[in-house]
Formats: C-alpha cells, structure tokens, sequence
C-alpha cells in the first residue's frame, strides 16, 4: 500500500555522484501515464514480496491467474520501512523478465542513502523496469512515530521523485490519500503535497484504498483547483479478512466504515460469506468510481487472486 512524505516543501536535492542510467537491451518500457488517458480504465494489480515457500507459490499462482485478464500494470511493494527490498527487486525482476505483465517497481526513502537508492534503481533499469512508485515510506516505529531521515538519504517523496527522474528514463509514479495523510495538517495541505510531487515529476498517481468514493471525488477536485492534472488512479481492497483488513485501516489511516464492520463481523466465521460481502462493495465503490470518470482501478489484492478476478468479472 502507498505511503509518502506529508511536506509540502520543494525538493533540496544534494548533487549524486552516480551516472545517468543507461536502458538495457531487454527495456520494454511501456507508459502507464499514457494507458491512463487511454478512453478505457486501465486495472492493475498490487503484491508484496512472500516471506516463505509457501507464501512464494500463492504469490506466482495469483500472477498467473490474473496475467489472463491484460492488466495495465502490476506493481510489487516494499515491506515497512524498506525490510524486503531485496526481495522486492527479486520479484519485481522476475516479473518482466518471466510473464507479460508489466511491473511497476516500489521504492522508498526509508532507511536508504541517495547512493542505495541509485543502486536499486539500475537493478530495476537492468531488468529493463522503468515504471517506478516513488515513496517516502512509512516511519520503522508504525503509526504515530517520527519519520527520521538518512544522514545520506531523502526527506519527501517529492525529493524521490526528482531524484529517480534524474538517473534515467524512469516514469514515476506517486501515493495519494483521500482521507488525507495522517501526518498532513489538512486535506488542502495534503494536496499540496501531491500536487508538489507533480511539479516534481510525477506522472500518476495512485491512492491509498478506502471506502468511500465521495473521498476519491472530492481529492481529484481538490487538486484540479489547483491546476493540476496529474491522473489519479483509486485503490481499491476487497476485504477477504475482517482482523486484517481492520489491521490495515489502523496502519493506514483509512477510515472501516461501522456497518460495513457490523456485516462482515455478523459473519467473521463464514470465510467464504466475508468474501461475498466484500466482493459486492468492492464492485459497488468501483461501478462508481468508473462511473465518475476514473482512469482505472488499482488491486491490493493481498496475493490471492479470487476476491479481485470476482470483482472484475462483476465489473465486465
């Protein structure tokens, strides 16, 4: 899931000694930014690096069964405060080099120097990646501790951005919240940040999930005040687990709606009536965020594949 730096404040990049990376012969550099403005949503597909064998196979099962449906794009996240890069990179790699999916690298500012991001960004450009979710991350110590920047590293998304713009031919993309950021002062401070990313660089975004499409609605208008007309893709979750999608809401800030929580826990022993009930709100949020105008739909889908492929069969 999305996290990024809650300031505003223009980018203050120190020079970085490493060269401009160079595109490989395996490069297939494909432009989410231009998929988006295409007339038909764009759906694309989140996953995190597995932490066993087991959790491996889920992973490469639910890559496969969702390849079929052409998403846009699939993106592969770091775990908090950067501890599964390596993995991360591994995955992503694997990826383009092994399916015909298009990966979207993550990359955070946490716990890196500006040299270790460089790194991390020629492994992915080796591999021929050049779409690339630029993060600031959020802080090692959880929800309400203090992000603490590397002596050598970067303080906002927004310096990431420009710093992964400069080392190649990489289109960046960013984290948006429609309930706001826990650490910005205000919604319209929050928007500032995002649209402070774009004049950074950034050629899409995409939101933290929630649950209300009001929220999304009233983030797009707030940053087109702004003359901004960065595409802003919803997150979407369909929730499969009622303790872990009530985990995330905490971590993230995201408002569990108290009925949506009363149906799921009238049937918390019910695995299959839960995902039931998620499907339907989930494919009722993105009915209407499509309906709106939005440019696409983004999965988290957890690594399982049956929740999002019922929802998209609903939406087709």
């Amino acid at each position: 899931m999305p996290g990024a730096s809650s300031s505003g404040q223009a980018p203050t990049l120190c020079p970085v000694s490493t060269h401009r990376l160079v595109e490989t012969t395996r490069s297939r550099h494909v432009s989410i930014a231009e998929r988006l403005s295409e007339p038909t949503p764009t759906f694309s597909f989140e996953f995190f690096p597995p932490k066993t064998d087991a959790g491996e196979q889920a992973l490469w099962r639910a890559l496969r069964e969702l390849e079929p449906l052409g998403p846009g794009f699939v993106s592969v996240t770091y775990g908090a405060g950067g501890s599964t890069r390596d993995r991360t990179v591994r995955v992503t790699r694997r990826i383009a080099e092994e399916t015909t999916l298009t990966p979207m690298a993550h990359l955070t500012c946490v716990g890196a120097s500006r040299s270790e991001l460089a790194s991390v960004l020629g492994e992915y450009a080796d591999a021929g990646i050049h779409n690339v979710l630029a993060l600031r991350g959020d802080p090692p110590g959880g929800p309400g501790s203090l992000f603490e920047q590397h002596p050598d590293g970067l303080a906002r998304a927004s310096e990431l951005v420009a710093l992964v713009r400069s080392l190649g031919s990489f289109e960046v993309g960013v984290a948006a919240f429609p309930e706001g950021h826990p650490e910005a002062r205000d919604l319209d401070h929050d928007a500032d940040v995002l649209v402070a990313k774009a004049h950074a660089g950034a050629a899409f975004a995409i939101t933290q999930f929630f649950f209300d499409a009001d929220d999304y609605l009233r983030l797009v208008e707030r940053v087109r005040s702004r003359r901004c007309d960065l595409p802003i893709v919803p997150g979407i979750m369909p929730v499969t687990n009622v303790s872990q999608i009530e985990r995330f809401a905490v971590l993230s800030g995201a408002a569990f709606p108290t009925a949506l929580a009363e149906r799921l826990h009238a049937v918390a022993d019910d695995p299959a009536a839960v995902r039931a009930i998620g499907v339907e709100v989930a494919t009722g949020l993105a009915s209407r965020l499509l309906a709106a105008g939005a440019p696409g739909l983004h999965f988290y889908t957890l690594n399982r594949s049956t929740a999002t492929r019922e929802v998209y069969a609903a939406l087709s």
